[in-house]
């Protein structure tokens, strides 16, 4: 289940959604194959598929894998979604943030909470523009929450790993934003 949940993780639909309109999103913008790059480079249609595409995989690998073996293998085959999204085989290891994938995982195995941090993900968004905040708290509210909701031991460990790279991916745009130089998302 977990090699299952990094190859389908390894579906970037950031890449593949460019490239259905010829677009190779790794020389456009930023080069992250993420929903946000896809969304000042190609506009709010192209990103939402993408980010759809990506919230899926992460719950199709936290689905298969709790259905399986109950939760814990559940979160890891989340988990190993979300590392196969940072870290894709399709695509010379060159992957996105994780967020969406985490955001799938957790929409599956807490469903209450994985819709409410996706709704505040979107309001952070919408106040600071900047999807990278949001990101970054949504991550670091992750495991307490759901520890919160009753999960333990290696259920927050996989969630804690999927915390742990979303931040570690961030690590650009938490010096730009230090800098004060975190670029905007236009018109959210």
């Amino acid at each position: 289940m977990v090699v299952a949940g990094y190859l389908l993780g390894s579906v970037d639909f950031g890449v593949v959604v460019p490239r259905l309109r010829g677009v190779d999103i790794y020389s456009r913008g930023s080069g992250n194959p993420g929903a946000t790059n896809v969304l000042r480079t190609m506009g709010p249609k192209m990103a939402a598929m993408v980010m759809l595409g990506d919230l899926a995989k992460g719950l199709v690998a936290a689905m298969i894998g709790d259905l399986v073996g109950g939760p814990v293998l559940g979160f890891a085959a989340g988990f190993a979604a979300v590392l196969g999204h940072c870290f894709p085989l399709w695509h010379r290891f060159k992957g996105g943030k994780g967020v969406a994938a985490t955001a799938g995982m957790a929409i599956w195995l807490e469903p209450l909470l994985g819709v409410g941090l996706l709704v505040s993900w979107a309001l952070i968004v919408a106040f600071t523009r900047r999807a990278s905040i949001a990101s970054l708290v949504v991550a670091v509210v992750f495991v307490p929450a759901l520890a919160l909701a009753g999960h333990r031991g290696w259920s927050l460990a996989w969630a804690g790993g999927a915390a742990v790279l979303i931040t570690a991916r961030h690590q650009a745009n938490i010096r730009r934003l230090l800098a004060g130089a975190e670029p905007a998302i236009e018109g959210s």
